[in-house]
């Protein structure tokens, strides 16, 4: 349980009420909002009706409960990309780009599609490019099967089913019950990869990079022609990939002054 009503004022308040909701696991009412941080019900109810004119909140159709709203779903999208801009750690995607010698991207998810926020690309462009501002469908990528292997078993379910899956390629899965055991396999193993089920001739894989609370924030992943490296062979960049994603991971906690220092430290090295 946390409070908000010793914060400041209600700008306060306001980023107190939208942090609780969207911490929920389901839509949850004014009352509730109002116990959890200790807020007058007057004073949640007020809140919440401002954040719902702007688009932060939404109410669950025929309820009085509430989850996020599509305006923060895309300022979120909007800042995760811009975190993922920043010359520190695009160094670090550069890095294990030249470590594994293909290209890497770092990929969200955005009104159910997967937006790549930043690449490297190490070598003469063959098949399949991810710039940044593209996008790709959440079920035939490996962001978007970790993405949603990592969502509760019944929202899993209801977000394949209610999926238009298009045959992109012969290897496109678009047999919701197949998905699903992929989508299981995928949660077992923390990572997933993608057998020519986008393009054709192209495989990857990516794992998840997390918040230091645990949350999925974004994805890192390799495409790569299979003539030069087969769907088995992707194995190989798992322990990479995974290194990594937990040094992104590490970035989140670090302030300016600790990039800072981190750039003299690879300066002098």
């Amino acid at each position: 349980m946390s409070s908000a009503a010793g914060q400041d004022g209600p700008l306060d308040r306001a980023f107190a009420v939208l942090d609780y909701v969207a911490g929920q696991l389901k839509a949850v009412s004014a009352a509730d909002i109002a116990r959890d941080l200790a807020l007058p019900l007057p004073t949640a109810h007020r809140l919440i009706g401002n954040l719902e004119d702007r688009g932060f909140l939404q109410r669950a159709p025929g309820t009085k409960r509430y989850f996020v709203g599509n305006k923060l779903v895309t300022l979120a999208g909007k800042t995760i990309g811009s975190a993922f801009r920043t010359s520190r750690r695009h160094a670090l995607l550069q890095a294990v780009a030249a470590e594994i010698g293909e290209q890497c991207e770092i990929g969200i998810v955005r009104n159910n599609a997967i937006v790549y926020v930043d690449s490297v690309r190490v070598s003469a462009p063959q098949g399949l490019q991810f710039d940044p501002g593209s996008g790709a469908p959440l079920y035939c990528t490996s962001t978007g099967k970790i993405y949603m292997s990592r969502l509760p078993a019944r929202a899993r379910e209801r977000l394949v089913r209610s999926l238009v899956m298009q045959q992109h390629t012969e290897r496109t899965i678009t047999d919701p019950d197949a998905l699903l055991a992929v989508l299981e396999e995928t949660r077992r193993t923390g990572w997933a990869k993608t057998n020519e089920e986008f393009v054709k001739g192209v495989v990857g894989c990516a794992v998840p990079i997390m918040s230091p609370e645990g949350t999925l924030i974004a994805c890192l992943g390799v495409s790569v022609p299979v003539a030069r490296v087969s769907f088995e062979d992707l194995n190989r960049f798992r322990a990479p990939l995974l290194r990594a994603a937990r040094l992104l991971s590490e970035t989140i906690l670090q302030t300016d002054s600790d990039f800072e220092a981190a750039a003299l430290d690879d300066e002098r090295a």
